[in-house]
């Protein structure tokens, strides 16, 4: 059976008003792992279409807040969300930080980071890997400076040789690395999602 654009996961985000079937990942990720807490803040790297924040104001409640970032433009909104049409190594944190009101004396005010960043696909398999992988190592050198001590990341990678690598930069950082691949993600993906948990500084 061919690849299906409109399959169970697409028709159930259509059913249950969610902007893409893609928050499904996220879910199934939150529900293993306790990503969220109320009044949580949460970084999203890749935001658009909107879904990964749309489950992330969910979970944090009215008091937490969700920062939202991309290229592409965002077109939800939500009271406790920003969302920012950009180039995610343009953005100035402190600046948004101050347009959110929250006077804070250290930029780590982040308890979760998510990354379903992914490169411009060129159809080139090794290229896009490398690229891949650069958006890993952006999302967590991210991380290093904006999310607090005990904090979660979770960024996508398309499987590859750099793996290795990327595991081994969360673990020098978190106390728990996991790797999965979400029921609801096509079964010709390859991409997979990397979790740290507890980030240790």
């Amino acid at each position: 059976m061919g690849y299906n654009p409109k399959d169970h996961y697409f028709k159930k985000a259509k059913k249950d008003n969610y902007v893409a079937r893609s928050i499904y990942k996220l879910e199934e990720i939150d529900l293993k792992y306790k990503l969220f807490k109320k009044n949580d803040f949460v970084l999203d790297l890749g935001a658009a279409p909107g879904s990964w924040s749309q489950y992330a104001v969910q979970r944090v409640g009215s008091r937490g807040f969700v920062v939202g970032v991309d290229l592409q433009p965002i077109k939800v909104a939500f009271e406790n969300a920003l969302f920012l049409q950009s180039d995610l190594r343009d953005v100035n944190f402190q600046e948004i930080l101050q347009k959110i009101n929250i006077d804070v004396d250290t930029e780590k005010v982040f308890n979760v980071i998510l990354s379903d960043m992914a490169p411009k696909t060129t159809g080139i398999r090794m290229t896009d890997q490398a690229r891949s992988a650069e958006l890993c190592e952006l999302a967590v050198r991210i991380s290093d400076q904006y999310l607090k001590k005990g904090g979660s990341l979770v960024m996508k990678l398309f499987h590859s040789d750099d793996f290795k690598e990327i595991k081994k930069l969360i673990l020098e950082r978190f106390q728990q690395f996991q790797a999965v691949k979400p029921d609801s993600t096509r079964k010709e993906s390859k991409e997979i999602f990397l979790v740290g948990l507890g980030k240790k500084l």
